[in-house]
């Protein structure tokens, strides 16, 4: 079975069983919803522990959940650093809008300009806020190029072939 990496608990919050999670996920208030299953991934433990959803709200930077059945800081303790994951099946592309992709469709892709030119892969994706920025491991250098996830700049998206076109305007490749 193939797994999805959603996030991952970087800390507790509070003395309720709450838990601060660094997310990975394209769509948090759908993947966050209450009565979901999410699977706890951790190195010292063979087996996925799984994790029913009973809130979830934004703080900060982070996403806030509980779960079911953890009511108290002592029972959430032991699940910090751990990943919180996905499997296959959870996937709904009815979540999809026209020209909307999963982040794991995206990472992998080989990105070209608009005249031909290959630039890299895209190795991460970054959601800083208005628009995601990709992350593009450049084939010229070691250095990463940041493309903003825009119509402006992205003109093709093709998942199947693993190809990306985008127009590079002035000063974006400096």
């Amino acid at each position: 079975m193939k797994w999805f990496n959603v996030g991952k608990i970087v800390n507790t919050h509070g003395v309720r069983g709450e838990v601060r999670v660094i997310s990975k996920t394209d769509f948090p208030e759908v993947r966050y919803q209450k009565g979901n299953v999410l699977y706890l991934e951790q190195a010292e433990r063979r087996e996925k522990l799984p994790l029913t959803i009973t809130s979830y709200r934004k703080h900060k930077q982070f996403d806030l959940l509980t779960f079911q059945g953890y009511e108290n800081i002592n029972e959430v303790e032991a699940f910090k650093g751990g990943l919180l994951k996905i499997s296959e099946e959870q996937l709904n592309e009815d979540h999809l809008d026209e020209g909307e992709f999963f982040y794991h469709q995206i990472i992998g892709c080989t990105v070209f300009t608009d005249e031909g030119e290959e630039l890299g892969k895209i190795t991460e994706i970054l959601s800083p806020g208005a628009n995601d920025v990709w992350v593009i491991q450049s084939k010229k250098s070691k250095k990463q190029l940041l493309i903003p996830y825009i119509d402006e700049v992205v003109k093709e998206v093709n998942i199947n072939e693993g190809k990306i076109i985008i127009h590079v305007m002035e000063g974006l490749l400096e």
